[in-house]
């Protein structure tokens, strides 16, 4: 918060801020006092030591800490002497168990009959590392005597203060597409468009010393489109140093230990600018000159990082190189001998923009991922390569780290054009459902840094927000910050493509049906097993093959619903769920060609299962009749053999108008047995919507109650057992006149029947629109209909 604060004053109480930049888009996952638990900790002076006279190891010492009078410290610390300024944590203070790393309560007591009024302490018992203090011994007490910076160190100060622990570090989760956010500046922007704050942001501006760059170092760039710009500086006379505390203090606040100045430019000014840096000892780069290009297979480079063995390179890869081999994986890490050592004289510093893709396919092939290479990946700005490099020459001048070369080199092959959108203030409270004010909506968009063209109505996001592409982006932009809870509720408004298509409502209303019908409805995934056409017996099935796949259970798009339903069934009857009626409606997918480039053809299919004692064939084909009654459609059943799935004896192939709908029947047993059920008796209907859709008319008929009466005729008929009922229904329904309706309601087989044939009983009801049917008339339609069917041999029952 103090480095954000030195661009913006967000001095409002911390729960005011995070709420704030939460609420405004930038979302904070939590925040942290960074001097807690610490408490009552001074800068105290030692004044006096003298030995212990009943211990070999301990001291007495007198500490001056601001007051009238000195405090007594007993301690066993041996690297203390008169005049060293050191933390004191006095009674009731809290600092961190060094060991344990918990928190530690000090109280005056006695330390071998000897008053002891505080502690002094370590960096370790503060909370920090030897990289903030690298003067001071790890195994002894902290002396501020040594640092650079004594003099901001007086007696009596808040130890915390003192040490710039008096800060807190707010942690923000960034959407991949806000790399900008990924800096200090780009937080900064957000808190002034927030808070409406001013913004204290200066470009960056350095003097340098009179040289041509180009006369001692040449930059080419091989593949402008893996780097649209590379820039490149040069520092000499370069003075290795620790950081100045004030940054040591914000790179150890941000998570990033403080190594020497050089160094900590380039991690300083990629956390301010979200814009990564390397800094390349000039010595390594032979024939200065730079190259960046794609690697040759089998190059090898040792990346900075120990840890990291040997890397191959491939020719995917982009690499920084010198004249002769490379020196850095570009976006990602330099390599072991281009960073910068203790003996470096001069550097040249590399700003650059890098295509994201590229880098984090690098990245991943390499085994590594930088802080560098994560914003890489997001993509970024390449005219923020330019504020980076021209701030990290303006630190070195600041920190007094070398002699800046006054010239820079900047290969930009193809500049980056400034992206206009038009402001219609119209469309995005429509778009909204709100009501702001077009004045409103532009001064939020120049709070956010876009530029107005008032003549064109035209706005320019800032060239680091990548992510403003369309007339929507603008209005979340002026969403967030107008404020979401502002916005008052309302219910959109349907549109033409909210409508529903005739598929919609036919699903709809087959869902009804399905349920009142006493189904569950269930939903499986569309990625099954080859091994499940095995198990269900369907031949020849070709599938859309997944390219990365979860397993081999889901490693192709199913070309129907049976295996995903068998397994759901069989799960139910293994859970001890012994009987069950679901239904399912969802897709198969059936490939059209070997090219993966060609998308299948795509079908909605309704299937239905059955298991229990009270199931049988009827009530599944009962369902599909409820179904056909309910939509409208003449449907048929016909005796299907060929389907090895399903029982052959128990299976009928469902048909409207010439139309295949689908099939209803008993699951063959070798299907159940291959499920581990094979004792129990599954019932399925599969109809296919697309084809069910086409066969539905659409038509509404209506007819009058009947006004006269009807004639009911008993047929009980004799015939082959292999006659299904249909048949005989529709050469009944042929011959008969004033046919009104035919049921079956009884079949018998035994011994008062012949082998080999069975008896089917059928009422016929018969009606006439005109008139009354006349008994005549009804036993002549009657002998009609018995002598069509005894010529196909089914004769009455005698």
């Amino acid at each position: 918060m103090k480095w954000l604060g030195d661009y913006v004053d967000a001095d409002m109480p911390i729960k005011d801020f995070v709420a704030g930049m939460t609420m405004s888009g930038s979302k904070v996952e939590t925040y942290r006092d960074l001097s807690q638990p610490l408490k009552n900790i001074v800068v105290g002076k030692v004044i006096s030591i003298e030995k212990h006279t009943d211990s070999e190891k301990l001291w007495i010492c007198q500490l001056d800490i601001g007051k009238e009078q000195p405090i007594q410290i007993v301690t066993a610390a041996q690297n203390l002497y008169v005049g060293a300024v050191v933390p004191v944590v006095l009674d009731g203070g809290v600092c961190i168990d060094r060991h344990n790393k918990t928190v530690m309560k000090i109280k005056k007591g006695k330390l071998r009959g000897v008053e002891s009024c505080g502690m002094m302490c370590s960096f370790d018992e503060l909370g920090m590392e030897n990289s903030d203090f690298p003067y001071s011994s790890p195994d002894g007490i902290l002396i501020f005597n040594d640092d650079p910076e004594f003099e901001k160190f007086k007696v009596g100060e808040d130890v915390i203060k003192a040490v710039g622990l008096d800060d807190i570090c707010v942690e923000f989760e960034i959407t991949n597409n806000r790399p900008d956010c990924l800096s200090v500046i780009g937080l900064a922007r957000e808190a002034h468009a927030t808070f409406n704050k001013p913004l204290k942001l200066t470009p960056p501006t350095f003097k340098g010393i009179d040289a041509d760059i180009n006369k001692e170092l040449s930059v080419e760039v091989q593949n402008p489109q893996l780097c649209s710009r590379y820039m490149a500086a040069k520092v000499k006379n370069i003075k290795i140093a620790p950081s100045p505390r004030w940054m040591a203090e914000r790179l150890r606040a941000s998570g990033v230990r403080a190594i020497n100045n050089l160094v900590d430019i380039t991690n300083f000014v990629m956390l301010e600018y979200g814009h990564p840096m390397h800094a390349f000892d000039a010595r390594f780069v032979e024939g200065n000159k730079i190259v960046v290009r794609n690697a040759k297979d089998g190059e090898v480079l040792k990346l900075l990082d120990e840890s990291t063995p040997e890397l191959k390179l491939s020719s995917d890869m982009l690499v920084i190189c010198n004249e002769k081999e490379p020196m850095a994986l570009a976006g990602v890490m330099g390599g072991e001998h281009s960073g910068i050592q203790d003996d470096t004289t001069e550097v040249i510093f590399e700003a650059a923009c890098f295509d994201g893709v590229n880098i984090r396919r690098s990245a991943k092939k390499a085994g590594v991922r930088t802080e560098s290479s994560s914003r890489f990946e997001k993509g970024l700005d390449p005219d923020n390569a330019k504020n980076a490099l021209y701030r990290a020459l303006e630190l070195v001048e600041m920190l007094g780290c070398g002699e800046v070369v006054n010239t820079v080199i900047d290969v930009y092959t193809t500049p980056k054009k400034p992206n206009k959108l038009k402001l219609d203030y119209q469309w995005i409270n429509e778009f909204l459902g709100a009501d702001i004010p077009e004045e409103e909506q532009i001064s939020i968009l120049k709070r956010l840094d876009f530029t107005y063209d008032e003549n064109t109505k035209e706005v320019s996001p800032p060239s680091v927000r990548i992510d403003i592409v369309r007339q929507c982006d603008l209005a979340e932009e002026v969403a967030r910050i107008y404020g979401y809870n502002r916005i008052a509720s309302t219910v959109p408004r349907l549109s033409s493509h909210s409508k529903q298509t005739p598929m919609d409502i036919l699903q709809k209303k087959l869902i009804g049906i399905m349920l009142s019908q006493g189904c569950l409805e269930t939903m499986t995934f569309s990625f099954i097993s080859p091994k499940g056409y095995d198990k269900c017996r369907i031949e020849d099935a070709k599938s859309v093959k997944l390219l990365n796949p979860l397993g081999e259970d889901t490693s192709v798009m199913r070309t129907s619903l049976i295996p995903s339903m068998m397994e759901l069934t069989a799960f139910n009857i293994n859970a001890r769920n012994m009987s069950g009626r679901f239904f399912e409606i969802g897709r198969e997918y059936h490939p059209v060609s070997d090219d993966v480039n060609v998308l299948p053809v795509e079908k909605d299919v309704l299937i239905c299962t059955l298991y229990g004692e009270n199931e049988d064939f009827f009530t599944a084909k009962g369902i599909a009749e409820e179904i056909a009654e309910k939509c409208g459609v003449d449907i048929k059943f016909t005796a299907l053999h060929s389907d090895k799935t399903f029982h052959t004896g128990r299976c009928a192939e469902l048909t409207a108008e010439g139309r295949v709908l689908g099939v209803c029947g008993e699951i063959h047993p070798l299907v159940t047995e291959n499920y581990g059920i094979g004792k129990t008796r599954v019932y399925m209907l599969v109809i296919r919507l697309e084809e069910l859709l086409e066969s539905i008319s659409g038509e509404v008929k209506y007819k009058s109650l009947p006004r006269f009466p009807a004639s009911v005729r008993d047929l009980s008929l004799v015939c082959d057992e292999e006659i299904s009922s249909g048949e005989i229904v529709d050469t009944i329904t042929a011959a008969a006149k004033h046919l009104e309706s035919v049921r079956l309601f009884d079949m018998y087989m035994g011994e008062q029947i012949p082998e080999g044939k069975k008896s089917l009983s059928y009422k016929l009801t018969f009606r006439k629109s005109d008139g009354t049917l006349t008994d005549e008339e009804c036993d002549k339609a009657v002998g009609k209909i018995i002598s069509s069917l005894a010529a196909k041999n089914i004769t009455l029952r005698v």
